[in-house]
């Protein structure tokens, strides 16, 4: 995997993250810089830890499955796209404030579930998984801390686009993938 096509791969797991930090940054009365601090440090941080977990998992089947792995990839990655797709049609979700641990554990891990997923690819792909995990959670934080002050400036109409534009980006990977496997991409 080459570092554009993990650049695009980070930012398309990160929308959901995005997606719920512009949420609580909508939340915010006033704004500090520890709320973009936090927001970055949950919601990275499991970004980081879910794919790092799914390579783990993943490089102990890949002897058994290696010749469906590009298939197993399209479909996982279609899937999460798809999912975001149809979250970013759905309702708002009510607004909530708080930044304890109580309340960002659950979206933390909620937000990067799809992540376990891309990291048991990781595994099929032989993707050398501590740089693209690291630039995985590392792009999720920026991208959460701005979320919360776009969140503050601009409101909760971009958190549909931002999943939106996130599940078309995971299922476009996952044709990319797909594609270079059978042999019609270089």
């Amino acid at each position: 995997m080459n570092v554009l096509d993990l650049f695009i791969l980070a930012v398309g797991l990160s929308m959901d993250a995005f997606a719920v930090s512009i949420c609580k940054g909508l939340s915010v009365r006033q704004l500090r810089l520890r709320h973009a601090c936090l927001a970055g440090l949950y919601f990275g941080g499991f970004q980081l830890l879910m794919p790092l977990i799914g390579y783990l998992l993943g490089s102990q089947f890949q002897r058994y499955i290696v010749s469906i792995d590009h298939w197993i990839a399209f479909v996982l990655l279609v899937l999460i796209g798809a999912n975001m797709v149809k979250e970013s049609r759905g309702d708002a979700e009510e607004l909530n404030d708080s930044f304890s641990a109580a309340t960002m554990l659950p979206l933390a891990v909620a937000t990067s579930i799809d992540a376990l997923a891309v990291g048991v690819t990781f595994a099929f792909l032989e993707v050398s998984i501590l740089p693209a995990v690291t630039f995985i959670g590392c792009t999720t934080f920026i991208l959460s801390a701005i979320g919360i002050k776009i969140g503050h400036a601009f409101g909760v109409r971009y958190k549909s686009r931002a999943e939106l534009v996130g599940g078309i980006v995971l299922i476009l990977m996952g044709c990319k993938i797909l594609l270079e496997h059978l042999g019609f991409l270089g």
